[in-house]
This record gives structure tokens, C-alpha cells and sequence, in this order.
């Protein structure tokens, strides 16, 4: 079940990448895969009551979320509609109206978890007629596809890059690959956006330095977004691989007789990579909702523009979708991410 899911995985990454359009069946394979996927492997770990647990808390974690983030909007002085030009006091009142917002707080916030327990997240005050549910699902696929593009980037070279290192501890490997994971580290992903943007597509012409229309516009803004992450990576993979090598358990494996690799690839790396899980929650989340500097360096048709707009003209609708959206991801990320824990070190038992 898991070879097929990875399988599935990789196929659609490809298709994306590559430019093509997924099959809806695709996506619906996908979605069924991995859910049978994280059944089986909730039924054969036997953590049933943690994972229900879990998803309960996730539910009241949004509901606090979505409570707290009403609030704190209603309560902020000014409105939605208070930097209008010249607004008749009776036209603004129509629209405060419209919008229920002449209503009592605890009015409005019993309309509004009406809608979200419908589903409904309500429409934009700024973009007219636009329910903020289309407006995400039209936003959300570029900057899905560049955080799962960034992603893989980030383990692709980070977790190679920190093994190698602390194989080769005080060697020149060791030195080159930490000080360029440090200077990953150090930049902002919008100088090296501005770096790539410059020499790839200023000075050598190679590489479109805007949109995502394709293969060839996909490349700098996920180097320019997954570098940094993969400095933070290595770094991390390379401390918790001095820390296991030099564990009783390897020894024997090496009295036994197993070869270099096999020790470093099979018995270490596993072992060494629950800091880096740890880190994956927060950046999962983050990475899959965007960068938004990245996405407005690169003019990338993401979710971005949406929430540094709405932020701006206090579109309450639409602050409220994209914070709940980030949030289910953060708190959905955290839960994978525990689950993984046992799988990667079996001390780990979820149902204590």
C-alpha cells in the first residue's frame, strides 16, 4: 500500500511538473490511495483512539482559530469600507447591510460558523460576487505545485548533503557542504530570487524570470523558495548523524561485518532523522501555502496576491478563508509528521 501511494506520488509530480493537466480520476486515485494508505496504517499500529484524539483537537484548534481571528477583525478600528472615497453615509450603510456588518458582533459571528459548517466561507467585500471558496481553489494549485516542487527539493539535497557531511566529518566535504548550508541559511529566499533573476535570466538569457506557465518557469522560483529549507536540513540531518553513529547499536553492526554504506544508509539515517520530522511540520505547511514573496518576485498566480490583498483592504471573508486554510494545513502537517515518529523510531509509541 505504501510502494503504491509513493508510486502515485511521483507519477503526479511528474504530470505536474512536466505542465500536463492532472486527470480528475488521477486526483481522486491519489486522494483514495493515501487515505487507505494512513487507514491500514493506523489499523496495523493499532493508534485508532490517538488518531480520532488527534483529530478532534484539530477540530477545536480551528475553531478556536476561526473564533480568535473573527474577533481580533471586528475588534481593530476601522472597517472594510472606511477608505472609500466620498461614501454618502447612506450608501456605505446599504453596503455595511449587504454584508450583515451593521448587525451585532455576535450576529455576524453566528451567521459566519453557520456558513463555515455549510461550508461556506462567504463572498469577498472587495471582489464582488466571488465566493472566497472559488477564489481559492482558482489560487491554490500554482502555489500547491511550487510548495510540493520546493519540498522535494528540500529533502532531495538537504538530507543527502547533511549524511554526506557527517560521513566525512572534519573532512573538506564536511566544511564545503556546512558552509554553503550556512549561507543557505543566511539569505533570505528573496535575495536569492533576486540573485537567480539576474544571472539566469538577465545576464545569460537561459531561464524566464516570471509566471508559471511551464517546466522551464518552475525552476528558479523553486530553488529561489526550497533553498533556504535545505540548508536548515542538512544542518539538522548532519548533527542528529554524529549523534547516532557513534551509538552502541552501530558498533555491533559494524563488529558484524555490514558494509560502510549499507550501516550509514540503512541503520544511521533512519535513526537520525526525527529532528528533521520535526522541522518537516511547520515547513510542510508552510512551503504548500506559498511564499508569498516568491510568488510576488516571480508573478506567480498564487495565493499570495490574495491575502496580502485582503489584508490591506480588510476583506474580512477572505482573511478568514486563507488563515483557516493555512491552519488546517499546519495542524493536518503536525499530525503526519507524529504519525511518521513510530515508523522512524519504534520506542515511539502513540497510544501511551
Amino acid at each position: 500500500m505504501g510502494g503504491l501511494a509513493l508510486g502515485l506520488f511521483i507519477f503526479s509530480v511528474l504530470l505536474s511538473f512536466l505542465g500536463y493537466e492532472l486527470p480528475t480520476a488521477l486526483i481522486w486515485a491519489d486522494v483514495i490511495v493515501v487515505l487507505g494508505f494512513f487507514g491500514y496504517y493506523t489499523y496495523s499500529q493499532k493508534i485508532g483512539a490517538y488518531v480520532t484524539k488527534r483529530l478532534l483537537e484539530a477540530g477545536v484548534t480551528l475553531f478556536v482559530i476561526a473564533t480568535l481571528t473573527f474577533g481580533l477583525l471586528r475588534v481593530i478600528p476601522g472597517g472594510p469600507f472606511d477608505e472609500e472615497k466620498a461614501l454618502p453615509p447612506e450608501v456605505k450603510a446599504s453596503i455595511e447591510a449587504k454584508y450583515n456588518l451593521d448587525k451585532p458582533i455576535y450576529v455576524q459571528y453566528g451567521k459566519y460558523l453557520l456558513g463555515l459548517a455549510q461550508g461556506d466561507l462567504g463572498e469577498s467585500y472587495k471582489y464582488l460576487g466571488r465566493p472566497v471558496s472559488v477564489m481559492i481553489a482558482e489560487t491554490l494549485p500554482p502555489t500547491f505545485q511550487l510548495g510540493i516542487f520546493s519540498l522535494i527539493i528540500c529533502y532531495l539535497i538537504g538530507i543527502p548533503a547533511g549524511l554526506i557531511a557527517a560521513a566525512r566529518h572534519n573532512s573538506w566535504v564536511d566544511s564545503t557542504a556546512m558552509v554553503g548550508a550556512i549561507s543557505g541559511v543566511a539569505l533570505p529566499s528573496f535575495v536569492v530570487a533576486a540573485v537567480l533573476i539576474l544571472l539566469f535570466s538577465f545576464e545569460w538569457s537561459l531561464l524566464p524570470a516570471a509566471l508559471w506557465d511551464g517546466p522551464t518557469y518552475y525552476i528558479l522560483p523553486v530553488i529561489a523558495l526550497g533553498t533556504r529549507p535545505a540548508a536548515v536540513i542538512a544542518r539538522l540531518t548532519r548533527a542528529s548523524v554524529l549523534e547516532v553513529i557513534h551509538s552502541d547499536y552501530i558498533r555491533t553492526a559494524k563488529a558484524k561485518g555490514l558494509g560502510y554504506w549499507t550501516i550509514l544508509f540503512k541503520h544511521v539515517l533512519k535513526n537520525s532523522l526525527i529532528p528533521t520530522l520535526t522541522f518537516s511540520g511547520p515547513l510542510i505547511s508552510g512551503l504548500l501555502t506559498g511564499s508569498f514573496i516568491i510568488e510576488f518576485m516571480f508573478a506567480i498566480p498564487g495565493m499570495g496576491k490574495h491575502l496580502i490583498q485582503s489584508v490591506t483592504n480588510r476583506d474580512y471573508p477572505l482573511i478568514l478563508g486563507m488563515t483557516l486554510l493555512y491552519s488546517a494545513i499546519l495542524v493536518l502537517a503536525n499530525l503526519i509528521v507524529d504519525l511518521l515518529y513510530s515508523y522512524f523510531d519504534p520506542r515511539i509509541k502513540l497510544d501511551k
